[in-house]
Order: C-alpha cells, then sequence, then structure tokens
C-alpha cells in the first residue's frame, strides 16, 4: 500500500464529502487490487487527525463514520460565508429533543409531563422529518403510545460516536455545546438551561402549550 498517496485520497474524499465516510465507504474509494483494510485505513485517518491538530479544521468520528469539519472556535467567523441565516429552532424544539435524547425511549405524553406542557406535533414532525429521531417501539400500557429515540444521523449532527458521549445533563447548558457540525449557525445563541441540581431541562411555566413550530 502506498500510504502517502492513501493519505491524499482519504484526505480529500474527507474535504469533498461534506459529511461523514464510513471505513466501507473510504475503501471503495480505492482498487480491490490495493484497497487498504480498516486497519491500515485507521491508521491513515490518526495521521490526517495529527496533521490538522493545530488547524482550523479537525477530523472527527461520528456514529456513521469519519468527517472534517470547522473546529469550533473559528465557526462563527466562518459561518460568515453564509449571509442568509436559515431559521432558528425555537426553544421548546430543542427542550423535547434534549429531553429525548436523555430519557430515551420515551413517549409524548411523558415528555409533556417533564415540560409541563403539551408538545407541539410539529415539533415532533420537524424532529422526525430531519430524521434526528425516530419510533423504536411502544409502551405496554393501555393505547401502546409510541416510544421515540434517538437517530444515528442525530449522533452524527452532533459530533458523536454513541450516546454514552452525552455530557451529563446538569452540566449542559445549550445543545450547541455538543459541538455540533458548522452547518447549524441556526443553533447559535439558543439556550437550554438546565436547573443546577436537577437532570431536567428547566420547565416553561405549567399549563401551557408550546406555541406553533416555524421550523416545519
Amino acid at each position: 500500500m502506498n500510504t502517502e498517496y492513501t493519505r491524499k485520497v482519504v484526505e480529500a474524499s474527507m474535504l469533498a464529502a461534506g459529511r461523514s465516510l464510513s471505513l466501507a465507504e473510504i475503501g471503495q474509494l480505492f482498487d480491490p487490487v490495493d484497497r487498504p483494510d480498516n486497519e491500515q485505513l485507521r491508521s491513515v485517518l490518526r495521521e490526517i487527525a495529527d496533521s490538522l491538530e493545530d488547524r482550523g479544521v479537525e477530523l472527527r468520528e461520528t456514529a456513521q463514520g469519519f468527517r472534517v469539519q470547522v473546529r469550533r472556535e473559528v465557526a462563527e467567523n466562518v459561518s460568515r460565508l453564509w449571509p442568509e441565516r436559515p431559521p432558528r429552532y425555537s426553544r421548546a424544539l430543542l427542550e423535547t429533543l434534549s429531553i429525548i435524547a436523555y430519557r430515551q425511549p420515551i413517549t409524548r405524553g411523558e415528555i409533556e409531563n417533564i415540560r409541563g406542557v403539551q408538545v407541539n406535533p410539529n415539533i415532533i414532525k420537524t424532529l422526525s422529518e430531519r430524521n434526528w429521531i425516530r419510533v423504536v417501539g411502544h409502551r405496554e400500557v393501555p393505547g401502546r403510545p409510541e416510544l421515540l429515540g434517538t437517530t444515528r444521523d442525530f449522533l452524527d449532527y452532533f459530533g458523536l460516536k454513541a450516546l454514552e458521549e452525552l455530557p451529563p445533563l446538569a452540566e449542559l447548558k445549550s445543545l450547541e455545546e455538543l459541538d455540533p457540525q458548522l452547518a447549524l449557525p441556526e443553533l447559535a445563541a439558543v439556550d437550554v438551561s438546565v436547573a443546577a441540581n436537577d437532570e431536567t431541562p428547566a420547565l416553561p411555566a405549567p399549563d401551557q402549550a408550546d406555541p406553533p413550530d416555524q421550523t416545519a
């Protein structure tokens, strides 16, 4: 295996893809006769990660593979390349997503009990359409309500390999602290507050409903 050439191909693919690439996808970039195995690819990926240590971009492993992304400390400046900012997600949507991520599998009714408000159906619809959540089963109670959980796309979007990498909820002040990829300026400055001695997001006033969500 020509290590230098392999590194160039892998590095170029990381920059060109604009998404996470699995080891299998990276391997398919090479002819079968000289295709590196997974161990060799991981070695090359480590070399690339080391070479980017002091650069403005980094190589990160996520649930769906590997990707090169802008480092968080320079993301705000780089985001000026896109003057039209997409709509920001509502606080209600982010709170709902965080509850699902930390308490899954969970029903919609259980989410409403935690938040103290009714969940706008458009919030669940938006999260499902973005493939951040999915139905993972049904609670064995009357009515058999759907159980919701997060997806591999959710992990990939927030730069995580597994749910175990989620930080303790009591330490999390906003979902952007999960270090998502650059392509979500809509999350900037959105704060999902957490009570200091509690493990559920700060609740809105009770007996209210979420306002219509504008992101669906």
